[in-house]
C-alpha cells in the first residue's frame, strides 16, 4: 500500500508530462529552454537584495519602535502602540501601491521600484519587529537590569551589552521567520514592476503561454531559497547556543 501511495503520484506526473503538459518552455537541454530558465533565475539577485535590506531596514526601526513601549511613561507607550496598531492594519500591497503612487504626490519625493518596495516591505514588517523586540526584551529576568545597574551602568549601556544580546538568542527563530516571510511578501512588489522572480515568471506566461511549467519553477525557487535561508538561521541559532553554554 505504501509502495503505491509512492508510485501512484510519480506516474501521474509522469503522464502528465507526456500528455499536455509543455516542459519544454524550461528544459535545460534546449537553447529557448535554456534561455527561459536564465531569465527566470535572473530575479532572484533582486528578490534576494530587497529581502535582505528591507529586513535590516525594519530590524532597526522595530528595535526604535519597540523602546518607547518599554518605558514606564504613557505617551511613550502611546507612541509604540499607534505606530504597531497603524501600520499592522494596512495590507501589505496596498502599502506597496501607496509608497511608489502616494508618497511622490506627498512628499515630493520618487522613488524608483527597488526602494519603493524595500520601504514599503521595511515599514510593514516593522510593527512585528517591534513586537517581537519587545516580547523578547520583557522576557529577561528583572534581575539583570538590577545586576547592569549595580556596576554602574547606564541604559544604554544596559541594553547593548546585557539585555539586548541576551533578547536576540531568545528572539533569533522569530527573525529568522520574519526573513522568510520578507522573502515570500517580495512577490507582491512586482505589481509595480520590480523584476524580481514573480515579475519574471509573468512576464515569460505571457509570451510562452505555459502558465503551470512556469510557476512550477518558480515555486521551486522559492523553495531553495527558503530552505537555505532557514538552514542559515537554524545554523545561527547552534553556534549562538554553544556560546552561552561556553
Amino acid at each position: 500500500m505504501k509502495r503505491f501511495l509512492t508510485l501512484t503520484p510519480l506516474a501521474f506526473l509522469l503522464s502528465g508530462c507526456s500528455g499536455n503538459w509543455g516542459w519544454y518552455v524550461v528544459d535545460p537541454t534546449t537553447t529557448s529552454g535554456y534561455n527561459n530558465l536564465v531569465f527566470l533565475m535572473g530575479g532572484a539577485w533582486n528578490t534576494i537584495l530587497m529581502s535582505l535590506t528591507a529586513i535590516l531596514i525594519s530590524v532597526f526601526v522595530g528595535l526604535l519602535i519597540a523602546l518607547p513601549g518599554l518605558s514606564e511613561k504613557r505617551s511613550l507607550r502611546s507612541i509604540n502602540r499607534v505606530y504597531v496598531e497603524v501600520v499592522r492594519a494596512v495590507p501589505i500591497l496596498v502599502l506597496i501601491l501607496w509608497v511608489y503612487y502616494g508618497l511622490p504626490q506627498v512628499t515630493g519625493i520618487t522613488l524608483n521600484v527597488f526602494w519603493a518596495g524595500v520601504l514599503a516591505l521595511a515599514l510593514s514588517d516593522s510593527a512585528f519587529q517591534a513586537e517581537i523586540f519587545r516580547a523578547g526584551i520583557q522576557s529577561i529576568d528583572r534581575g539583570q537590569y538590577e545586576a547592569a545597574h549595580s556596576v554602574s551602568l547606564n541604559y544604554r549601556d544596559t541594553m547593548r551589552y546585557v539585555i539586548l544580546p541576551q533578547a536576540i538568542r531568545r528572539i533569533l527563530p522569530a527573525l529568522g521567520n520574519q526573513l522568510v516571510y520578507m522573502l515570500k511578501m517580495s512577490s507582491l512588489v512586482s505589481v509595480i514592476g520590480m523584476q524580481e522572480l514573480t515579475r519574471r515568471a509573468n512576464e515569460l506566461v505571457v509570451t510562452e503561454y505555459r502558465p503551470l511549467e512556469i510557476y512550477t519553477i518558480l515555486v521551486l525557487e522559492y523553495l531553495v531559497l527558503i530552505l537555505i535561508v532557514s538552514s542559515g538561521v537554524r545554523w545561527l541559532e547552534r553556534k549562538m547556543q554553544a556560546q552561552e553554554r561556553n
